[in-house]
């Protein structure tokens, strides 16, 4: 695929204003308040699963309204406490599918918890967690616009509250140093890495690859597919919503959560992405003020770094925290 960005060296400095709303805080403070009222209830099901290294359990906990959220839970057989902890988080569309998915973080060292997607799972890798407030099943995207009209409402008040509260269920693991906890994903994963590293301070490490659901405005505007043109396509039908739209994607915007993530940060980049344009990435880390890092893959599209950048984060994580 063609470049179809600015140049990397612009990219590496461009730092868009950011478009927050004045009660951005209170939002989300109130959001992580409403949820934590509820009993986390966090189960953890021995499941026999074949993995002879590693032990694997079926989790369950409560996340956005206390609704039930799925995920697996693994760490390495015999392993000692305190361990740290990785929680991973899915790309658009995708599910929790099998153990048998998931066995590079647990396999390196780490107790390592990877949470299913409400409503999601359909498109590829197989979930199990409907979104409660419709009773939806697991479905095919799109997801972009549901509820867009306001943010008590989007799709994404939902989501990423429950990845906050997924933290929380790692954490009350007694094996687990909850001071030593990394948040990673790719793509709609990268994203809640970011949004969870902001609303959450003391997570230690955020590991976003080719983040999803980052400045929004100029995503919408050069993206020529999917997932950012199910907006553009809604606006097409419904012309009179533009600033609704921007103003509750703006409680969502990557950018104001990098801002305050304290947390050190890696990211990485694929100057070539189609899909969560490169220049989207580089405004939310050039808005993370601390210790932070990017590896950028020039010739790649929304793959990114695949298994290469898996291996450094591994690496990365290992470096700092089992060696």
């Amino acid at each position: 695929m063609p470049l179809l960005d600015m140049s990397l060296e612009e990219m590496r400095a461009y730092k868009p204003a950011r478009e927050e709303p004045a009660d951005f805080e209170a939002f989300w403070a109130g959001a992580l308040a409403e949820a934590r009222a509820h009993d986390l209830k966090a189960v953890f099901e021995p499941v026999e699963s074949g993995l002879e290294t590693l032990d694997v359990f079926d989790l369950s906990f409560s996340g956005f309204n206390g609704d039930r959220i799925k995920g697996w839970y693994m760490l390495p057989r015999g392993a000692r406490a305190p361990l740290p902890g990785v929680v991973e988080y899915i790309g658009y569309g995708g599910g929790r599918g099998f153990p048998v998915d998931w066995l590079a973080f647990p396999s390196a060292g780490f107790a390592y918890l990877v949470m299913d997607t409400r409503g999601q799972g359909s498109a590829f890798r197989r979930g199990d967690t409907p979104d409660m407030p419709n009773g939806a099943n697991p479905s095919v995207p799109g997801f972009m616009t549901q509820g867009i009209l306001d943010p008590q409402t989007y799709y994404y008040h939902r989501v990423y509250v429950d990845a906050a509260r997924a933290v929380d269920a790692i954490r009350s693991r007694g094996e687990v140093d909850s001071s030593r906890i990394a948040v990673t994903g790719g793509s709609q994963g990268g994203a809640l890495s970011v949004s969870t590293a902001g609303l959450m301070p003391d997570v230690a490490i955020c590991m976003p690859d080719v983040p999803f659901l980052s400045h929004f405005r100029r995503a919408v505007e050069i993206t020529p597919g999917d997932p950012y043109q199910e907006i553009a396509r809604y606006l097409r039908v419904h012309r009179e919503k533009i600033d609704t739209v921007f103003r509750t994607l703006s409680y969502f915007d990557g950018l104001n959560f990098a801002a305050r993530m304290q947390a050190e940060a890696f990211y990485s980049v694929a100057v070539m992405d189609t899909v969560c344009p490169a220049s989207t990435v580089f405004a939310s880390y050039n808005h993370v003020a601390g210790t932070k890092d990017i590896k950028v893959y020039y010739f790649n599209d929304h793959e990114g770094g695949g298994p290469d950048h898996l291996m450094e984060k591994i690496t990365y994580l290992r470096r700092r925290w089992l060696s």
